[in-house]
């Protein structure tokens, strides 16, 4: 069985954590009143993702939920080691969060070299959302990674297959990489 690690990054109020809670089937009663979260927030979970070729290969996944506060800058190289993977999350209501998700993108992707595979960028969109689904002005590295919109409110299971689909390719890459080690060392 495969484990992953999936970071949930982004600008503060994105919607991360709501995200993570429904995506590992975590219920918090939060009455409606918004809580940022203080470093990071680790949900783990087990799924069956949607791995290309029908493979049915559980996955045990740590999801990271980390705050969008850069307060807490000086723990991200903790969160970043051993990683699978970064889901950048953002509000494409919030003009600034277009930007910030560039900060984002340098502080945990590029730095890191992880594959476009490996990363997913979700402009969540809350209730009362005014910005439809589609391209977004995004800079244009950012184009090459796989753009989804989320609203929990009308399209909760396209959310749950798209994340599917994501860890599939996760698993794939973490499939690949242990095949790339084991002939190295057999050669």
């Amino acid at each position: 069985m495969f484990k992953a690690k999936i970071l949930f990054i982004g600008p503060n109020e994105s919607g991360k954590t709501v995200l993570a809670n429904f995506l590992s089937n975590t219920v918090e009663n939060v009455e409606g009143e918004y809580r940022p979260t203080q470093g990071v927030r680790i949900l783990e979970f087990e799924t069956q993702p949607a791995v290309a070729g029908g493979d049915n290969t559980k996955c045990e996944v740590e999801l990271w939920d980390c705050s969008g506060d850069f307060k807490f800058e000086s723990c991200w190289p903790a969160m970043m080691e051993d990683s699978s993977g970064v889901v950048i999350i953002f509000d494409p209501d919030v003009p600034s969060h277009l930007n910030e998700i560039e900060t984002w993108y340098s502080m945990f992707i590029s730095s890191r070299d992880l594959q476009d595979k490996q990363c997913l960028l979700i402009a969540h969109h809350k209730p009362g959302s005014t910005v439809e689904d589609g391209p977004l002005p995004i800079a244009l590295h950012l184009r090459q990674l796989e753009l989804v919109h989320s609203n929990l409110e009308e399209k909760s299971e396209d959310v749950r297959k798209t994340f599917s689909r994501y860890l599939g390719n996760i698993v794939k890459a973490m499939s690949e990489s242990r095949e790339r080690e084991e002939m190295s060392i057999i050669t």
